[in-house]
């Protein structure tokens, strides 16, 4: 295990779907503890870059991978690397709140009990550690056998966080975790983000510049190049890229000028 200060660094990443290449030659370190938003308009290969971040384009036919992505001094894409473990590791939260549809204690006991804990009395701690952790076990302690698909869509969505925390991965990932949720519900999951980073490193993508401005420490700015691909333009502190960014595309971006 190594003990670098970063979560993971992607060296010349490029990410192909078959003959296509959808993103080109990614550097960038993500630091620990630290929310990183991946922002850029729509086709630039943002989630297509989060999903290399734990393997999940490998259950997409005719996906492969170039270069290196680093995670505790290891290639993620080494042939010696279990993708299930780094899916354990690296855990994701998706666009569209997704519970299983089961009671909300068996939605966050489901990855324990995957990893083999049985014992009832350890997986009540996990399940109301989790859910306290994601904001959401004062408000289900007394519905923990009711369906997690009765929840609101906020509430669904810090169900899903809590399934992802259960199995106390180090990183989570998050695709447009708001985009389905109404302002209020997208508040408290961004006030959540805040208090997760102590113990998560958290990646974000968005296409909510303001969003993107309110919570994350650094900032990835991608776009579309001339041959269709996604590339990386800009990566720096959140606060530079958007008051002082080096590149005036990215100034062009955040500013609205286009996108």
């Amino acid at each position: 295990m190594g003990n670098s200060n970063y979560a993971l660094q992607a060296k010349n990443l490029n990410i192909y779907y078959g003959e296509f290449r959808a993103v080109t030659d990614v550097s960038m370190v993500v630091e620990r503890h630290k929310i990183t938003a991946l922002i850029g308009p729509s086709g630039c290969g943002k989630s297509t870059l989060l999903r290399s971040f734990n393997r999940m384009n490998d259950l997409v036919p005719g996906a492969r991978v170039e270069g290196e992505l680093l995670f505790q001094d290891q290639n993620l894409y080494s042939p010696f690397v279990d993708a299930v473990e780094v899916r354990r590791r690296i855990g994701m939260v998706f666009q569209k709140p997704n519970p299983f549809p089961k009671p909300i204690y068996e939605n966050v006991a489901f990855g324990p009990k995957v990893q083999g804990i049985r014992k009832k009395s350890q997986l009540d701690d996990i399940v109301e550690r989790s859910l306290r952790k994601a904001a959401l076990w004062d408000e289900v302690k007394d519905k923990l056998k009711k369906s997690g698909l009765e929840l609101s869509g906020g509430q669904q969505q810090r169900l899903c966080i809590a399934r992802a925390i259960a199995v106390e991965p180090e990183v989570l990932l998050m695709d447009e975790p708001c985009s389905a949720l109404d302002p209020i519900a997208t508040l408290r999951i961004e006030e959540l983000m805040r208090e997760l980073q102590e113990q998560y490193t958290i990646v974000i993508v968005t296409h909510n510049m303001q969003q993107a401005a309110r919570v994350s420490d650094y900032t990835a700015f991608m776009m579309v190049n001339d041959k269709r691909s996604g590339e990386l333009v800009e990566f720096d502190m959140t606060e530079k890229i958007f008051t002082n960014p080096a590149d005036t595309r990215t100034e062009d971006y955040v500013t609205g000028r286009f996108g």
